[in-house]
């Protein structure tokens, strides 16, 4: 069964960093891309940052590009998003997903983890 496990949310001022994880586990993930998104109320989910699994390409939605930064860990089977110079903005849950390489359909969702940031 997979499984993606968040973790590293909660509540930061503006200018602030945090860093959130993705624990991965069920399956072998090197044919998948690993992606972020986020969801803030009242808005549509938002792709944030995506990274493939295989040869660590990345690519980022504009919105956060030169602020955030995700990476992989293959040992753990962990992927992160580290978050530089946060903004109101950036408040949403931030939700860890997967996709098979060259898709556009995506496989698996984590559960969430909320991300604020107060002015």
């Amino acid at each position: 069964q997979v499984q993606l496990v968040e973790s590293g949310g909660g509540m930061v001022q503006a200018g602030g960093s945090l860093r959130l994880s993705c624990a991965a586990s069920g399956h072998t993930f090197t044919i998948y891309t690993m992606d972020w998104f986020r969801q803030a109320p009242g808005k549509e989910r938002e792709f944030v940052a995506s990274i493939t699994w295989s040869d660590g390409s990345t690519y980022y939605g504009d919105s956060v590009k030169g602020r955030f930064t995700i990476s992989r860990d293959n040992i753990e089977n962990a992927v992160y998003l580290q978050m530089n110079s946060l903004k109101p903005e950036d408040t949403a849950v931030y939700y860890c997903a997967a996709h098979r390489t060259g898709s556009s359909v995506v496989n698996y969702w984590g559960q969430g983890t909320q991300v604020t940031v107060s002015s």
